[in-house]
């Protein structure tokens, strides 16, 4: 949005260069910093608190810090002397924001009715449990799409591509604590395991499950967040880019722009397949591991000896780094041969596709693997026979897929997403000045 404040605003914030209309985002996200570590202070629960009672102490924290984003971006606008529409974009962002996270704690969270549904798919197998899991997920992108659209709809109308945006950088400007709630759950389940594995008092468990499952909730929120910014921020850098080709109108009667939009959709499903294939692949040296440590090391079975843990830990590094080589590369190199080979109009077919079809697929994945594992937790709890029951076995089959589902590749498609706009952007130049090779033939 500070970008945009430099070039042509639409509507009625026309100017070359606007030092406020710079400036106003930086001081919106700059508020949100000190919101969100002010927001951290109000979230506290009683003990024994349920389910609902612990999501709602987040969302106090949440809001809160919200209120003081609007607070501070509504004597931003008025010390700046600017369009009081400006404040009503940057709430339209944490209204949508908090839509879309209400949605995917709808979908995820044991309190509601999907989750539960899930779980009693359970009890007659992890097939059913997975076609459950997969319908859910893509029932569950319905709210976050359409106010997405609503959201563009008036921030375009109140401030044109500035307010879309200063919209995403409204949605974002809570970040600090929306992250927070999403990046504790893998460090309750990793608290969990740590409890279980040292003897302790059953109850330190059943907390340590809470907040898991509390997380496996939130995960899909800030994800939602994440990748409904990354979808407002595309917009605003397709109009950039749109600028710099001086392409006003990408014409899907154009068999080049048509091709484009093609290739984009394959992006985030071919990226996707990449980053779970990862998964497989290194979650399948960790198990050959495993086996040959309790195979050679003599003692390990009976709890008489360590196990080589390092070696363990290296090759869940190294297959983290090395695996993620390949996706990083395909978003680069994706965009600049669309344009090279097909032409600037193409390249612009390409961002429409891969923002349609990367924000429909992340938030189907992430609500996906949220409600699979909390499914898994619903049975746990006692219900559909518990523990060690048929019914847990099929639920911990579909916690298993939707680990990559929620973890890996769903919040990576935002990156995906942004990542090709600004290599668009920054490649548009060179497109305009070559000659696309389709055309040589």
């Amino acid at each position: 949005a500070a970008a945009l404040g430099i070039v042509d605003a639409p509507g009625d914030f026309d100017a070359d260069f606007d030092a406020d209309l710079f400036v106003l985002p930086l001081l919106v996200g700059a508020t949100g910093i000190f919101a969100s570590i002010l927001g951290t202070f109000l979230v506290s629960t009683p003990e024994g608190a349920s389910m609902g009672r612990l999501l709602w102490a987040l969302r106090i924290g949440i809001f809160a810090a919200g209120g003081l984003v609007l607070v501070g971006t509504g004597i931003a606008v008025s010390a700046l002397d600017l369009d009081f529409n400006l404040f009503w974009v940057v709430l339209v962002g944490l209204v949508a924001g908090q839509v879309i996270g209400t949605s995917s704690e709808y979908f995820t969270s044991y309190e509601f009715g999907p989750t539960k549904s899930l779980a009693a798919q359970a009890e007659t197998g992890p097939a059913t449990v997975i076609i459950a899991g997969l319908g859910l997920g893509m029932l569950s992108t319905l709210v976050p799409g359409v106010m997405v659209v609503v959201a563009i709809w008036l921030t375009n109308w109140m401030a044109g591509t500035y307010g879309v945006a200063l919209a995403a950088v409204g949605m974002l400007s809570t970040l600090g604590i929306t992250l927070a709630t999403d990046a504790y759950g893998p460090v309750a389940d990793n608290a969990g395991a740590i409890a279980e594995q040292a003897h302790l008092d059953p109850e330190v468990r059943e907390r340590t499950d809470a907040l898991d499952s509390l997380g496996n909730t939130t995960a899909p929120t800030g994800k939602g967040f994440a990748i409904g910014s990354a979808v407002l921020t595309a917009l605003a850098l397709m109009a950039a880019y749109s600028q710099v080709t001086d392409i006003d109108v990408f014409d899907l009667r154009d068999s080049n722009v048509l091709m484009g939009l093609i290739v984009g959709s394959i992006m985030p499903f071919l990226f996707s397949a990449l980053t779970m294939q990862a998964v497989g692949r290194a979650a399948f040296a960790m198990v050959t591991e495993v086996r040959r440590q309790f195979r050679e090391i003599a003692g390990l079975m009976e709890g008489t000896a360590d196990a080589d843990y390092a070696r363990a830990v290296d090759i869940s590094t190294r297959g983290a780094m090395r695996e993620m080589v390949a996706p990083g590369l395909l978003a680069v190199i994706a965009p600049i041969a669309v344009g090279a080979i097909l032409g600037p109009e193409a390249l612009g077919g390409l961002l429409i596709g891969s923002v349609g079809a990367g924000f429909m697929l992340a938030i189907m994945m992430a609500s996906a693997g949220g409600a699979w594992d909390n499914a898994k937790k619903y049975v746990e709890l006692g219900n559909y026979g518990g523990k060690g029951s048929e019914a847990h076995k099929a639920a911990i089959e579909g916690d298993l897929v939707g680990d990559p589902f929620k973890d890996t590749s769903g919040p990576s498609l935002n990156i995906l997403l942004k990542l090709m706009a600004i290599v668009s952007l920054v490649f548009a130049p060179v497109f305009l000045n070559v000659t696309p090779v389709i055309d040589l033939f």
